[in-house]
């Protein structure tokens, strides 16, 4: 049924919940390891989930039917949320979060990369161009507008911010081939992940229980960034007339995000990081517009 009003109203509520993320990783990561930041978050995500395929009467459907089923949701649950989650938190640990937060919003072209060895895509000139662009706006916001001399903050973190969005494009390469109902998909993905995560801290870490800052802020990304956001996000593409309208919302973000952390996270936001932010932007709105006009416009939207 569509219903552009409540679209537009679900959309919205996902593009807030979005912008105060980046604010809440880093506040959280003051007190909590990366690992132990995922591991927390990922249990209150896990219930979540439950709960609304519960409300739902879906939970038991989301069960894994056979081998297969399971094999798919660890495959899928290791790149997200376990891969991603771990790399892109480090990314936060190590830089500022006006810096690691345009970084990771390339992740669209990245899937357009990726594109071409895994799906035989081909690139056409714009994609291209806006490929360019979006990676200029990188360089911008790395170097802190230091473009000849290639001073980077934290190379280390620019690496994994930008790996992140390779692992973030290829789950959702692979879950477009997933046929589960999306929401009891995630669930499992999610459910998953959780012993894999809960290993990776044995092994690596020594456990410990959160404060209160690091609690609070587990569970404030486990539902809202890991949970809700995406039941929000899938209920607007249901009623929304089109994949576009509803994805021009996410490029609000980025902006409202950088006023959050200045203000949330005590950050000075830095002329380069804008500049740079608006270089990104622009890449993925020329993407957006050669995706729109291909033969693929009226495909489901990622992420």
């Amino acid at each position: 049924m569509v219903d552009q009003r409540k679209a537009y109203l679900y959309g919205g509520s996902v593009v807030l919940i979005w912008s105060t993320v980046a604010s809440a990783f880093k506040i959280s990561l003051r007190t909590l390891p990366p690992a132990h930041l995922l591991l927390y978050a990922n249990l209150v995500s896990v219930l979540l989930l439950g709960a609304i395929l519960l409300c739902r009467r879906e939970l038991g459907r989301a069960l894994p039917q056979g081998r297969e089923e399971f094999l798919r949701s660890a495959c899928l649950g290791f790149l997200n949320p376990f891969l991603f989650y771990l790399v892109i938190f480090k990314a936060f640990a190590l830089l500022p979060a006006q810096e690691a937060l345009p970084l990771s919003y390339t992740w669209v072209v990245t899937l357009s990369i990726l594109a071409v060895p895994l799906l035989k895509q081909r690139l056409n000139s714009r994609e291209v161009v806006a490929i360019l662009v979006c990676y200029s706006g990188v360089l911008v916001v790395s170097t802190r507008g230091d473009l000849f001399g290639l001073h980077f903050s934290n190379l280390y973190g620019v690496a994994l911010a930008l790996a992140s969005t390779f692992v973030w494009a290829l789950y959702w390469i692979y879950n477009a081939r997933d046929d589960r109902p999306p929401l009891a998909g995630l669930f499992m993905n999610f459910l998953c992940a959780l012993p894999m995560t809960f290993v990776y801290c044995l092994i690596f870490t020594r456990l410990q229980a959160p404060d209160m800052t690091g609690f609070l802020g587990a569970v404030y990304i486990g539902c809202f960034e890991m949970g809700i956001s995406y039941f929000l996000w899938l209920q607007a593409l249901r009623y929304s007339v089109s994949v576009a309208r509803i994805s021009s919302l996410i490029f609000i973000s980025p902006f409202i995000s950088l006023i959050l952390i200045h203000f949330l996270v005590g950050e000075e936001i830095l002329a380069s990081t804008f500049y740079g932010l608006i270089l990104i932007v622009s890449g993925l709105i020329l993407q957006q517009m050669v995706k729109s006009s291909g033969p693929d416009s009226k495909g489901n939207a990622v992420g």
